[in-house]
């Protein structure tokens, strides 16, 4: 009896051993294939043919060309992966950080209106009006305003006109829209080569900095403490905004011309660098501009008539830019230069053009 209860005990323990030996193989051995992975991705995978032949056509490690009868830069490319890199940093950096910072110069400007109002004539109008700028360098002005924002509102359309865009016109409205734009853009852009080289030439002489712009600038222009702040023809704040267009402009109109005229020898990796500098450099001197447009229209008081008309009141040359009044009035300038109010030219005929130092 007692071996016989021996034996069944031994059977009994043999039977349980296996079952669990089994339960354990049944858990253990399906997750083998995924342990063996993750040491080796590639172990007990059949080699794709098609990963050699890939690798070659995209030419990452440039040992691979490509074989044409067509001669150019990347004729002999299939996939060019200089591509990903570049719309990457468009649709992630470039487009968002370029609107955050236009519309975050248009929040200070409106904040600014809305603290300082608009800055108005110490004293109040004269009548007295004296020119500050004669027609061509007016021409010249408009002529670059004009242009620049043509450009720079094709350029916004293209950047931004598939998130306003398409939801009020379509994507058919969109599509016919950003190729008039791209037309327009590449058309007319070397147009605003001219018109740079024009306003360098007309204004240059009187933006050079000089003794007070500091002052003037650790003043913020006499928004900042108390006293009158002293300027020339154009102050410390114009002649930044001055380098700003004409440093902007010059980025602007090189990287445009060799986006726009790809037959120089320029690679896809130069026209994707050339377009991510044009970019960068055209919101840098749009957001600029903002500031520039709002002292000269609603935030200064008799500043638009001097682009305008040509003429500004004495008591605003006298309030805004002392130094060069004091030099018209030098030069003899003082009765024979004065227009009637209103901006007409002075009785007895046009007058003849203020030395503007």
């Amino acid at each position: 009896m007692g071996s016989s209860a021996s034996s069944r005990n031994l059977h009994h323990r043999i039977v349980v051993y296996s079952l669990l030996l089994l339960l354990v193989m049944t858990l253990v051995l399906p997750l083998i294939p995924y342990a063996v992975a993750e040491l080796d991705p590639f172990a007990g995978k059949p080699a794709n043919p098609g990963t050699e032949l890939w690798r070659d056509v995209r030419q990452r490690d440039r040992s691979v060309t490509g074989s044409t009868q067509v001669r150019g830069v990347d004729t002999g490319v299939l996939i060019n992966y200089y591509g990903e890199p570049w719309r990457q940093f468009r649709m992630q950096q470039l487009v968002p950080y370029g609107a955050a910072l236009m519309g975050g110069v248009l929040a200070v400007i409106l904040l600014f209106y809305l603290v300082r109002g608009r800055v108005r004539i110490q004293g109040g109008a004269t009548g007295r009006m004296i020119e500050r700028f004669n027609v061509f360098e007016r021409t010249v002005h408009w002529f670059t305003v004009g242009v620049f924002w043509l450009l720079a509102l094709t350029g916004l359309i293209l950047l931004y006109g598939r998130f306003v865009l398409i939801p009020l016109l379509g994507p058919e409205g969109f599509g016919l829209t950003a190729s008039a734009c791209k037309e327009a853009h590449n058309l007319f852009g070397p147009m605003f080569l001219v018109a740079l080289l024009l306003l360098f030439v007309v204004f240059v002489k009187d933006n050079f900095f000089a003794r007070g712009d500091m002052k003037w600038l650790m003043k913020g222009g006499g928004m900042l403490g108390s006293g009158h702040v002293s300027a020339g023809r154009f102050n410390a704040g114009e002649k930044i905004w001055f380098w700003i267009a004409v440093l902007g402009g010059i980025v602007l109109s090189v990287t445009g011309l060799i986006l726009d005229f790809a037959v120089f020898g320029q690679g896809r990796e130069v026209m994707g660098i050339s377009h991510v500098l044009h970019a960068i450099a055209a919101l840098v001197v749009i957001s600029v501009s903002f500031g520039h447009i709002y002292l000269g229209t609603a935030g200064v008081e008799g500043t638009i008539n001097s682009m305008t008309s040509g003429y500004v009141d004495e008591a605003w040359a006298k309030s805004h830019h002392d130094r060069w009044y004091a030099e018209v009035m030098a030069d003899g300038a003082g009765e024979e230069d004065k227009a009637p109010a209103g901006g007409g030219s002075p009785a007895g005929g046009v007058a003849s053009p203020a030395r503007d130092g």
